[in-house]
């Protein structure tokens, strides 16, 4: 009973306190927070380290701590495997789906965000009701059109497996309605004085987009081309159905992490080395680009 007492006196102290300083209690909690934010997101890429480091005879029953020190898992990834060829071919497709998606978001935005015409809000619903269909959803019909087992007006669909093209057409559309919403929202909030200045001057409405209104909005345009970039470049599910594996088929990183699993063993060492050198490129772009992702997502959702 005294325990308890005790400890009902502790609560209620502690609410005391936390009433009147609240500061201090919000800063300790935000410490707390980002400690568990921290712990949760930076652990699978220690354990990633930790693996990569550990000889592969000696993966077994595995602690924290590395069982060995073999940092030479770092170079084999490159001599089993054209790993390189693997990542400049994820580079390559994120590259082409980035500027495809941009170049059609930012007519589409346009017309969203600048132009009043009825069905507006229903046709913006319905554009962004695409990004919520699962794309296991379009995988069928998708590989019998790229494989050319499609008849169309007489003539059969086009071989575009192992290409570039059977991966950047879904990637395109289905990442083009995040973007279109973005662009939409960061377009809608430039005054109309500046384009009605430009069209005066003799530039049309097209001229008007790429001179005044894109470079006003380039966090927003930032914001759609790092989160495209980023999602085409960790893509699974299209990226491993519409090739073969082989790396001179445009197979992207996906398929060479995969490359250094074997049928009766794999060698998880060099998976997750593989797997460390391929996030490092995405890595670096989220650091240089931080401050424009953060200030493209917060401003976008402020109407000044």
């Amino acid at each position: 009973m005294a325990q308890a007492d005790e400890k009902r006196g502790r609560i209620q102290q502690w609410a005391k306190d936390s009433m009147e300083d609240p500061e201090s209690t919000y800063r300790g909690m935000f410490y707390l927070v980002t400690v568990f934010f921290l712990l949760t997101t930076l652990f699978p890429f220690y354990w990633l380290l930790v693996l990569a480091l550990t000889p592969s005879n000696a993966i077994v029953d595995m602690g924290l701590l590395p069982k060995g020190f073999n940092p030479g898992a770092f170079v084999t990834v490159f001599e089993r495997l054209p790993f390189h060829v693997y990542m400049f071919n994820s580079f390559v497709l994120a590259l082409l789906t980035t500027a495809i998606v941009l170049v059609l978001a930012s007519l589409a935005g346009y017309v969203f965000g600048r132009l009043d015409f009825p069905g507006r809000g229903t046709l913006m619903l319905l554009v962004l009701i695409i990004s919520y269909f699962p794309p296991a959803a379009f995988l069928l019909p998708l590989f019998r059109l790229f494989t050319g087992n499609i008849e169309i007006f007489g003539l059969n669909s086009p071989m575009l497996y192992n290409t570039p093209g059977a991966m950047v057409l879904p990637f395109s559309a289905l990442f083009l309605p995040l973007s279109i919403f973005i662009l939409t929202t960061f377009y809608s909030q430039i005054p109309d004085g500046l384009e009605d200045a430009a069209r005066i001057e003799g530039t049309t409405r097209l001229g008007a987009l790429f001179r005044v209104i894109i470079p006003l909005s380039a966090p927003g345009v930032a914001t759609a081309g790092v989160l495209t970039f980023i999602n085409v470049y960790n893509e699974f599910f299209f990226s491993f159905l519409m090739t073969n594996g082989e790396a001179q088929n445009w197979a992207p990183l996906v398929w060479g992490i995969l490359g250094y699993q074997g049928q009766y063993a794999s060698s998880y060492n060099l998976m997750a080395a593989a797997s460390i050198v391929g996030v490092l490129p995405i890595a670096i772009l989220v650091v240089i680009a931080q401050e424009k992702i953060v200030s493209g997502l917060t401003a976008g959702a402020l109407k000044e």
